[in-house]
């Protein structure tokens, strides 16, 4: 399994977006801060707002701004956003394939008894879900501001950003 770039994208874009209030941020500031591609971003925030997790601003000035509280933003939330809501894994059926599989004359069997494969790998799956629905994009922002970020660094970023809002 494997999370393309964007969620990252996103997550790392969310967490300076929670401390402008109302006004939004420029994909072009968020890129630049970063040193992240903007077209990349652009598309993944592009995915965000569809999702109603920003908000775009339109204009030349217009930017993205937080759809929801930070701390209503889960991490599964942004996954889904960027990646989508189908599920990691994708049962086949195999076992109903097999040389002597009797799907004909015995069907409850594999009508009525999950593939043990797609029942422990959807469990996994949710077991993940669950954990990343009770990381918010709040929580986030006050581990990386407040418990990694110096003072000073705290400062200068949150006032880079606020200088370049809208």
């Amino acid at each position: 399994m494997k999370f393309s770039i964007g969620v990252e994208y996103a997550l790392h874009g969310l967490i300076y977006m929670v401390d402008i209030g109302e006004k939004s941020v420029r994909i072009k500031d968020l890129s630049e801060f970063q040193g992240i591609s903007e077209s990349y971003l652009s598309k993944t925030f592009s995915k965000l707002a569809k999702a109603g997790i920003v908000q775009a601003s339109p204009g030349v000035k217009g930017g993205y701004s937080l759809g929801r509280d930070s701390k209503e933003i889960s991490f599964w939330d942004v996954i889904e956003a960027v990646e989508g809501k189908e599920s990691l894994f994708q049962c086949q059926e195999i076992r109903c394939k097999s040389l002597f599989a009797d799907v004909e004359n015995q069907p409850e069997v594999y009508r009525d008894t999950p593939c043990l494969i797609s029942k422990v790998m959807y469990e996994g799956e949710n077991a993940m879900r669950e954990y990343l629905s009770k990381k918010s994009i709040g929580w986030l922002y006050e581990e990386v501001f407040y418990n990694k970020f110096s003072d000073s660094d705290r400062e200068k970023t949150l006032t880079w950003f606020q200088e370049r809002s809208s």
